[in-house]
């Protein structure tokens, strides 16, 4: 069965216009010499999931694979997916206290942001990676399982070959929904690299720059040629006028994720012999038990290759340890060597965020006030563990939550300041609020809540971490005052299904109230490239993996069924009550609703990009005709004047 690929950008000759923004819900009229109702150009729509989402194809009666076993993806339809329907759940007023029928009217745009989380850049050819504990995952495995198949998508997943490509295409889309909807800023939720790896660090930097030869491989740069996910290639960087800012996740600092690196670990980041490791939970963190595989870049399909008990590699008594190429630009990083990087870079704001300050004091934390109309305040706050609490018998205690006094009062007194001085304020974290303190160490979830509920003008938390759309409501503990309560989003990962980033607009309403509208976007991909591989993969693994989508079917004669066909797409407006004094504060600010209308015209065809719903007309007093919700919208220029515009 065949699918619908979404459309992608390229680069137009010729020159571009862009209109202002008008009234509230309309994009600007644009008049073009162009003729109507001509052909569609394109399939799908590319700039949000309000129009259209990935849907993964319900398959039924098919045999059970290895998450490994990329050919078969195609072959049983593992892979395929097709456009459904937008997503929208509306306004959401669960802090909020609202007469029944109430409906929030949108004034003015104060803040427009996105956030890209947990996009795993990852250096496959590295001989420092866990790959032993997944890369046998079957359908239908027991979670929690010992290896192979533990059904750990973080230690394997074929996804893994192509995140520098689905960064580029995420960058690309971010660029062009920047034409309609101009960001004021964007954030990168931690979780940029998977191993802790200077080499991955590069290209996720070097990706946003927008240098002109990324080179996705390491080692002896297996494939670099002829195989598509080693292959150098240019990327544009993100648009100049969009300052980016950096969160530190906990794959940026540990190894893998999950533990301090050790001497022995460090070492073997840039030596040329596979990880020998082990059952860190059975046997302990000196465990040497299993080579944990690496993949060979000269094979199409990223073939694991020695990974297996030592035994495995016993020959007359002698162990050969599966070696590969060195690269020193493996090395492993710590939290200072990690925002030092951000130092070197040519874009802006240098550092991204940290400062010397940040790096000579180890302190990954800072806010920043994004738009100087605006009162409204970041705060970045680092909430992943430090290396003297990580329990090296638990290896997944490097990825929860961790606040200690000095982080939480340098916390506080920023939220005390914004709230002095009248600025709405966002916090921005990698971990969301429910894992922090979990292990009993540091502040607990709830004497975090509980501080949090202190501050009115505290409007959103955004987190990644859990690779999902999640939207949760936390109500004010004084129902007699629900401005005290505030929203907290999860963001998805641009690693895993459903592979998006998140727009925000923060919206002024009409009776100064604020709402929240948070949007995912599905990455605009080019039919056959390697971010459009990895997208049918990820849904390949997200069945295999039951996560998110549901367990598959156990039919009984070695036949399974799949049936969630569910985007996981969350999209919704927030609403959020203020105080008197905030209501004052953001009367009459803001910036007019509507997006606008980008036209390509290449003197042979023009080209429409919008957001919603395309509308025409020969005769601005006549009626409007919609055209398509499909964007981008190509017809050739004839003498023939028409109108068009774009309605939410």
């Amino acid at each position: 069965m065949g699918r619908a690929h979404a459309p992608h950008f390229e680069p137009h000759a010729g020159r571009s216009m862009k209109g202002e923004e008008m009234k509230p819900g309309i994009s600007q009229i644009i008049s073009l010499s162009i003729s109507l109702l001509l052909p569609l150009s394109g399939n799908g729509a590319e700039l949000g999931t309000r129009q259209w989402t990935i849907q993964p194809v319900a398959i039924t009666n098919v045999p059970g694979i290895i998450v490994s076993d990329l050919p078969n993806y195609a072959v049983y339809g593992y892979s395929e997916w097709q456009w459904g329907p937008g997503e929208d759940h509306g306004q959401l007023t669960n802090i909020v206290s609202v007469s029944d029928g109430y409906v929030a009217t949108n004034a003015a745009r104060l803040l427009t942001f996105f956030c890209f989380s947990d996009i795993h850049l990852t250096d496959e050819e590295t001989p420092c990676w866990p790959y032993w504990s997944a890369y046998q995952t079957p359908v239908g495995f027991t979670k929690g399982a010992p290896p192979p198949g533990d059904g750990n998508s973080s230690a394997y997943s074929p996804v893994m070959l192509y995140t520098t490509q689905v960064l580029d295409a995420s960058v690309r889309t971010a660029n062009a929904l920047h034409r309609l909807m101009p960001f004021d800023f964007a954030l990168s939720l931690g979780d940029d690299l998977n191993n802790a790896q200077y080499n991955e660090l590069r290209w996720f930097i070097d990706i946003m720059d927008g240098n002109t030869n990324i080179v996705p491989s390491s080692g002896a740069h297996l494939g670099s040629t002829n195989i598509d996910y080693q292959m150098p290639f240019a990327a544009p960087g993100l648009n100049p006028e969009i300052p980016w800012y950096q969160v530190l996740g906990n794959h940026d600092c540990f190894w893998a994720g999950t533990l301090v690196t050790t001497e022995y670990l460090r070492q073997s980041y840039t030596n040329d012999q596979v990880l020998l490791f082990g059952d860190l939970v059975e046997d302990g963190i000196d465990s040497r038990s299993h080579f944990l595989g690496t993949v060979d870049g000269s094979t199409l399909n990223g073939a694991i290759i020695g990974a297996g008990p030592v035994a495995d590699f016993v020959v007359d008594g002698v162990t050969n340890a599966p070696m590969i190429a060195a690269d020193p630009d493996r090395y492993a990083l710590t939290t200072r060597s990690f925002m030092n990087e951000f130092l070197n870079t040519t874009s802006e704001p240098v550092g991204h965020g940290f400062s010397p300050e940040n790096i000579t004091n180890e302190f990954a934390s800072y806010s920043f006030e994004p738009k100087g109309d605006v009162p409204l305040k970041v705060i970045v706050l680092d909430n992943i563990m430090i290396d003297e609490v990580v329990d090296f018998e638990h290896t997944n205690s490097a990825a929860l939550g961790y606040l200690d006094t000095n982080r939480l009062d340098w916390l506080t007194g920023e939220l005390d300041e914004g709230q002095a001085n009248n600025q709405l304020m966002i916090i921005a974290a990698h971990v969301p609020i429910e894992l922090v303190g979990i292990k009993g160490e540091g502040i607990s979830a709830t004497s975090l809540l509980e501080i949090l509920h202190e501050y009115p003008n505290f409007i959103l938390w955004v987190a990644g971490h859990l690779h999902r759309n999640i939207i949760k409501a936390q109500p004010s503990l004084l129902p007699e005052s629900p401005e005290y309560g505030f929203w907290e989003v999860g963001n998805p990962s641009l690693k895993d299904f459903p592979q998006q980033f998140r727009t925000f607009e923060i919206l002024r309403n009409t009776d100064n109230t604020i709402s929240i509208k948070t949007t995912d976007i599905d990455p605009a991909v080019i039919p056959g490239s390697c971010a459009d591989k990895s997208r049918g993969y990820a849904v390949g693994a997200a069945r295999i993996f039951a996560a998110p989508l549901a367990a598959s079917t156990n039919n009984g004669d070695g036949t399974w069924n799949f049936t969630d066909t569910n985007s996981y797409v969350n999209n919704a407006e927030l609403l959020k009550v203020l105080t008197p004094t905030m209501q004052s504060v953001i009367a009459n600010l803001g910036e007019p609703m509507g997006h606008r209308v980008a036209i390509d015209i290449d003197g042979t065809n023009a080209t429409t990009h919008f957001l919603g719903e395309l509308r025409s007309t020969t005769n601005l007093l006549s009626a409007w005709s919609d055209v398509t919700n499909i964007s981008p919208y190509t017809v050739p220029m004839t003498n023939t004047a028409s109108f068009y515009r774009a309605v939410e």
